[in-house]
């Protein structure tokens, strides 16, 4: 009865989690913008804004999907570990967890794109 009032666990973890995915969107939105400006995008900002929500390279079905799940996967997991971990070891723990999800969807993200895209 105590848990179905919503008063359990820790408070501030709803708040960490929340902010633990704000850092995750600000990495990949930070990794999106260094990807366009360094292929001498004329817009690099609205151009990775753009790419967050839907790449203009076409990718397969299958690719596309994949890449979704590991990106919302990665989300979830930095915010699941937001809102378990406590103290000092939180700070570090979504940190870390933020970087290595972030760094798996860029590198899978990476390895499929097509040869014709890396050109341009």
């Amino acid at each position: 009865m105590h848990l179905a009032r919503g008063s359990g666990g820790d408070p501030e973890g709803w708040l960490w989690a929340l902010g633990a995915l704000a850092l995750y969107a600000l990495i990949s939105y930070a990794l999106a913008y260094r990807s366009r400006a360094r292929r001498g995008s004329g817009q690099p900002a609205h151009d990775a804004l753009h790419d967050l929500k839907d790449r203009e390279e076409p990718q397969n079905p299958r690719q596309r999907f994949v890449s979704r799940t590991i990106m919302l996967c990665g989300g979830a997991l930095t915010g699941l570990v937001a809102f378990t971990t406590t103290g000092a070891v939180r700070v570090g723990a979504v940190a870390g967890t933020a970087v290595v999800a972030v760094a798996v969807w860029a590198y899978y993200d990476h390895r499929t794109e097509n040869p014709a895209a890396r050109r341009r």
